[in-house]
């Protein structure tokens, strides 16, 4: 089948794409909460997170080349493996995606709480956001709903003055505060523990948690773009690759920065005292930049509300897509006939923010759920690309990865690391918000009267058995990790890395030619003038 889609985007442009995605709160708070975790030595954190998210995106660019269609990081599993596979990958990115439009909601209230007025204090608390604070979140939540229930134009007007917007106010920021005070000191001070104050074990918890998965999240959007790119096969891949290391660059050089920008009284107790409500802006007030704190407070709405509007809008389509899947009521496939905007799932998507906002009050509780969602909806892509070279090769293949069966294990295994490094109990919660899941998948199973139920199951069970073990050897891992320590440290991480790899190989096996590879197949003989 032909599609419509005008193949019109350079590679400039799609990379500049996934710079603006990647580019969002992330940065606000990032480099604060990792100082938090890792102290001085997050530097290696957003180092070690760069590789391994680059790692993944490699697998994922293949995939968006060989399909390229919207929401295409919804679908891969579903095509190699069914639809158990493929509804836990859909629900996995969903609640990772979904909990965006809150929390760049909360990003801005709790940035605006540093403003120097009597309510702008009592939006945050110094932990959590308070009710007034909610109050605000809420409403920038409505107003994003607002702003995609009308009209599908409005942003895409202002996306690329947005986008420059968050090239130059982290520059400015890395330049102002450098210039203004650096303390290489605050790098090696033995009073606050050193350059690597709590571990490798901290390095690594930073990587999963501190927000450094959640901010290069936005890799995907040059992949779901990959069908309007003049030439993806050489455009998705330097898109992707360009954006994670441009921004992985950027992110270092924040890091870097606020490290030396902070005070060596703010860390008079260690680094993991340091409460910052709104961390750039905060250090710019410390040292009087007074420009620079006008500019980050008015980024801290610019940028947030930018990706908070963006990821209304694709969540809606995610929920869509899902319902077509057949995994969601079919109100949920409703489209406005005039605007084309699926409104049902707006509503749904509204009333689940709203939930997530009551429960997760603050950026970095609710980044770390994202974080652990994210990596679990990555681990598909891996098994996925090695699948479709096994069953698909006679599929169009525009973009053939070198290497990508060396490559694939290890990306599956780092993302493994990833959710083990996520702490107990953290990993343990989101592994059963996955899973609750599946009474829905279940239920449109029976209302199907099972039909093919056992193929789809015996292709599925793989990934069911691999999150229920990952959070067992996160319970009794290493103590470092929130665990028992019923693992001795460093046998920990080779038993996640051995039984990685057996799950990676499962999952290949259990891949197979699925209905929608076959009509894939189909399309390709019935219009070979599109191949």
């Amino acid at each position: 089948m032909k599609d419509n889609m005008r193949r019109d985007i350079g590679t400039f442009a799609l990379t500049m794409t996934g710079i603006g995605s990647i580019i969002g709160s992330g940065w606000l708070f990032g480099a604060w909460k990792a100082a938090k975790i890792a102290g001085p030595s997050a530097v290696f954190a957003w180092a070690i997170g760069t590789i391994i998210i680059l790692l993944i995106g490699l697998t994922f660019s293949e995939l968006g080349a060989m399909f390229p269609e919207a929401g295409g990081m919804v679908r891969y599993g579903h095509y190699t493996h069914g639809s158990l596979v493929g509804f836990i990958a859909g629900w996995a990115n969903w609640i990772a995606i979904v909990s965006v439009i809150p929390v760049e909601a909360e990003a801005s209230a709790q940035y605006l709480s540093s403003w120097n007025f009597d309510w702008a204090h009592k939006l945050y608390n110094g932990t959590e956001l308070t009710t007034p604070g909610l109050m605000v979140a809420a409403v920038l939540v409505i107003v994003y709903f607002i702003l995609n229930y009308f009209t599908v134009q409005l942003f895409a007007r202002v996306n690329t003055a947005i986008t420059v917007f968050k090239f130059i106010i982290p520059a400015l920021t890395i330049i102002g505060l450098i210039f203004a005070s650096f303390h290489g000191s605050n790098f090696t001070s033995h009073e606050t523990g050193g350059f690597i104050p709590f571990g490798w074990s901290g390095v690594f918890t930073a990587v999963a948690t501190s927000g450094i998965v959640f901010a290069f999240n936005g890799f995907q959007s040059p992949i779901n773009m990959s069908g309007e790119a003049r030439n993806p096969k050489r455009s998705v891949p330097i898109a992707v690759i360009g954006s994670i290391l441009i921004a992985g660059v950027i992110y270092i050089l924040l890091q870097i920065t606020f490290i030396g920008a902070v005070k060596p009284d703010m860390v008079a107790h260690g680094w993991g005292q340091i409460n910052l409500n709104s961390p750039f802006a905060d250090l710019a007030m410390a040292w009087g930049l007074n420009w620079l704190v006008l500019l980050l407070f008015a980024d801290a709405f610019v940028s947030p509300s930018g990706t908070g509007i963006t990821y209304t809008a694709t969540t809606a389509r995610m929920i869509y897509g899902m319902e077509k899947n057949g995994y969601f009521p079919k109100v949920f496939g409703r489209v406005h006939p005039k605007l084309g905007i699926p409104r049902p799932a707006m509503w749904f998507n509204l009333i689940v923010s709203f939930i997530f906002l009551y429960l997760f009050r603050g950026w970095g509780s609710l980044s770390e759920v994202i974080s652990v969602a994210t990596v679990i909806s990555y681990l598909i892509g891996p098994i996925s690309v090695i699948v479709l070279r096994r069953v698909g090769s006679d599929l169009d293949r525009p973009l053939r990865i070198k290497g990508i069966y060396i490559l694939a294990p290890i990306a599956f295994i780092a993302g493994s690391m990833m959710l083990y490094w996520s702490r107990w109990p953290l990993t343990g919660e989101v592994i059963i918000v996955m899973l609750i899941g599946l009474p829905i998948y279940f239920y449109y199973q029976a209302k199907a009267k099972f039909k093919g139920f056992a193929k789809h199951l015996k292709a599925g069970l793989w990934v069911i058995i691999y999150l229920l073990w990952m959070m067992f050897v996160s319970f009794i891992g290493g103590k470092e990790f929130g665990g028992l320590g019923l693992i001795p440290a460093g046998w920990d991480y080779a038993a996640i890395a051995a039984s990685s790899l057996i799950f990676f190989f499962w999952g290949i096996k259990s891949g197979w030619k699925t209905p929608e590879i076959e009509g894939k197949e189909q399309e390709k003989e019935e219009n070979p003038q599109t191949a």
